[in-house]
């Protein structure tokens, strides 16, 4: 397609717009087309410097941005985005300089460029830069949702969860529609144990708006525990389904797990089940026997049961879940970085009961008696 009468602006426009949708290869396509006809437009360079990043494509991306910064040395989004880039090969002082040079500008208070530099310093783990710079932008703009919520995050992160539920409740009060932060608000006040505040939290954010299973099923959970909601209360018939939608169609896997699940209980314990509420902490020893010896029982927020010793357990998870080819260690340094996603906190992964137990303490999945 030929763009032939566009100006630069509507180039930048344009793929500002294909980038917002995902479309990144078109919007490199339209950059480099928009970049041979106007070889000296800094925001083009900007643009397909950003598209790079997205691509995962670093060194052109950093190659995009420096051309910017040849063309204005001034301008504090090819700033940003070097910066950010340089993250991505561990030059983290280069970095932080990149990000020291937006402030000698006069810009470390703008909303967009304050919060895309601390939301890629909390990406890359580095969260006490991460809340320096988020608390400053809150002092500058405390009625901005996005910036409480962001620093909500980064303290979460850092431990400090009394101050992160300060700032997501702060984030909801300036903005009642934001969602995610609702939905994380929750599982913070799960892992404490406050469970009918987890539940207020999640019944104000519609089924559509969920975008991951596990808040779903704890919705689920914590209605028929504390809500004396039945499991076949109609009122629960659109969470169902939106967790059916969210975690795909049962694969046989699914189904063989359920048929061992109903074989080991037709075995006969003596003793019932507990609910993943009320039996989240770990397993203890049976008098007399060693750890070793015992079968731990792990159910996962969609409620699938794994059995078996702790290295049994996550070699069962990753079979189910996984490549089946891939060794427990990836597996697991794989779920660390989905739960570091998630929580914002860190798995151990260097063993698999601590894995597990540590999985159990965010609210991931249960162990049970």
């Amino acid at each position: 397609m030929s763009f032939s009468f566009l100006s630069s602006e509507e180039y930048d426009e344009q793929a500002h717009q294909l980038f917002d949708a995902g479309e990144y290869d078109q919007a490199r396509e339209l950059l480099l087309e928009g970049i041979t006809r106007y070889p000296d437009a800094v925001d083009l360079h900007i643009g397909i410097g950003y598209v790079r990043l997205a691509r995962e494509e670093y060194i052109w991306a950093l190659k995009a941005f420096e051309k910017a910064l040849s063309l204005d040395p001034d301008h504090e989004d090819a700033w940003v985005g070097r910066g950010e880039t340089l993250l991505k090969f561990g030059r983290i002082d280069d970095t932080l300089e990149c990000f020291r040079r937006v402030d000698d500008l006069g810009l470390s208070g703008d909303v967009e460029l304050g919060l895309t530099m601390g939301r890629a310093l909390y990406r890359e783990a580095l969260f006490r830069e991460s809340r320096q710079r988020l608390t400053s932008l809150a002092a500058v703009h405390p009625d901005v949702a996005e910036v409480r919520a962001a620093l909500g995050y980064t303290l979460h992160a850092l431990g400090d969860d009394l101050g992160a539920r300060r700032e997501m409740r702060a984030a909801i009060r300036l903005d009642g529609e934001i969602h995610e932060v609702r939905i994380y608000l929750s599982h913070l006040h799960f892992e404490r144990g406050d469970l009918a505040a987890a539940l207020a939290e999640l019944e104000q954010v519609p089924p559509d708006e969920h975008w991951d299973p596990l808040s779903v099923w704890r919705y689920i959970e914590l209605k028929c525990a504390i809500g004396k909601c039945r499991e076949d209360d109609p009122s629960l018939a659109p969470w169902r389904a939106r967790w059916e939608e969210l975690r795909g169609e049962p694969d046989p896997i699914d189904l063989l797990l359920s048929e061992v699940e109903a074989a080991f209980e037709e075995a006969g314990g003596e003793h019932p089940l507990p609910s993943s509420i009320s039996s989240p902490a770990a397993l203890a020893s049976a008098p007399g026997s060693s750890e070793d010896l015992l079968v731990h029982r792990v159910r996962t927020a969609d409620g699938t049961l794994f059995s078996g010793s702790w290295e049994e357990i996550v070699k069962r998870m990753r079979d189910a879940l996984s490549d089946p080819s891939e060794s427990i260690g990836v597996f697991m340094h794989r779920a660390a970085e989905r739960a570091r996603q998630l929580t914002g906190r860190d798995l151990p992964c260097g063993d698999a009961e601590e894995f597990i137990r540590e999985s159990a303490r965010m609210g991931l999945l249960s162990i049970e008696v």
